[in-house]
């Protein structure tokens, strides 16, 4: 009698969770904060990173991807194959934020024309702008599963992360990572690089599908500012390319620029940039671009490249 009385009690036990889970939905997983959520109590100012080319460099695995996307669906264009080399995609990286807005640069301002559909079946070339966005959809949806695929062996930046950890540790700053790549791809990669354990420590992390304006617009971080209520002057970028600095310098922001193979030639200082070198790997700290609660007035003065 008793078994079966302690039987009865779990059996109630048991049903009264599987209702609570039901009513509320499962325990919610920790991560990072989202654009919406304000700074730590206190701050008065915040550091944002980039993602693609400031916290891991994966650039070409975009490209690469890319080009898998359009062999998939037998894009050409004069009829030719449609496929970015390396030095094409060095010119859209710094011109234009964003996959689908790529895209629709190369195919609106660089050929001129919606491209033939070879694969995938066939259909018709596009006849206007509004098929010819959704066959953008539909190749960037197929371009972030192959990159989702490729950047698994994607290791962070020199130094980098080691700068996010002792800014979290901060007090008064907040911290967040503001990327204008789409969701899909960004999670991949900030889950393999920056951890969920770091992640759920952040401040706001905002994709490129947060907002409708991509880089070089300033409305990603119009938006961080805004949802942490911190001032856009308080706020220090780290950005990789001259659509990142253009877009921090939009919104009023200072920007540091760790450059890259792709982005080394390009003239930051001349586009505004507070100070640029190739990485973080000098020891980069919190204390070297903010002092007293607000950016300093020269930022990383001994260690910034001189032109």
């Amino acid at each position: 009698m008793a078994a079966r009385g302690g039987a009865a009690r779990l059996f109630v036990a048991a049903s009264l969770v599987v209702c609570l889970a039901a009513a509320f939905g499962p325990a919610p997983r920790p991560g990072p904060r989202s654009a919406a959520s304000v700074a730590r109590p206190g701050a008065t100012a915040a550091l944002l990173f980039d993602c693609d080319g400031v916290l891991v460099e994966t650039e070409e695995l975009h490209r690469l991807a890319y080009n898998e996307a359009f062999a998939a669906f037998g894009l050409e264009t004069g009829g030719a194959p449609v496929e970015w080399s390396v030095a094409y995609y060095d010119v859209l990286q710094n011109t234009v934020g964003g996959g689908k807005p790529k895209m629709k640069f190369h195919f609106t301002e660089t050929v001129k024309e919606w491209p033939a559909v070879r694969g995938m079946g066939g259909r018709p070339t596009p006849a206007d702008e509004a098929a010819g966005m959704a066959l953008v959809d539909e190749l960037q949806d197929y371009k972030t599963e192959c990159y989702k695929r490729l950047v698994t062996s994607a290791v962070p930046r020199p130094g980098v992360l080691e700068l996010m950890d002792d800014a979290i540790a901060t007090e008064g700053l907040a911290v967040g990572i503001c990327s204008a790549s789409t969701r899909g791809g960004f999670e991949k990669v900030v889950d393999a690089v920056v951890g969920q354990s770091r992640l759920a420590q952040l401040d706001c992390v905002i994709a490129g599908d947060d907002v409708a304006n991509k880089k070089p617009d300033p409305e990603i971080y119009d938006l961080a500012a805004t949802r942490l209520g911190v001032d856009r002057g308080a706020c220090v970028v780290v950005e990789d390319s001259l659509v990142g600095l253009r877009a921090a310098k939009a919104a009023g922001m200072r920007c540091v620029v760790t450059y890259t193979a792709s982005t080394a030639r390009e003239d930051f200082y001349a586009e505004g940039a507070d100070a640029k070198l190739p990485d973080m790997s000098a020891g980069v700290d919190a204390t070297m671009l903010f002092a007293d609660g607000k950016p300093r007035a020269e930022l990383l003065a001994d260690l910034r490249d001189a032109a």
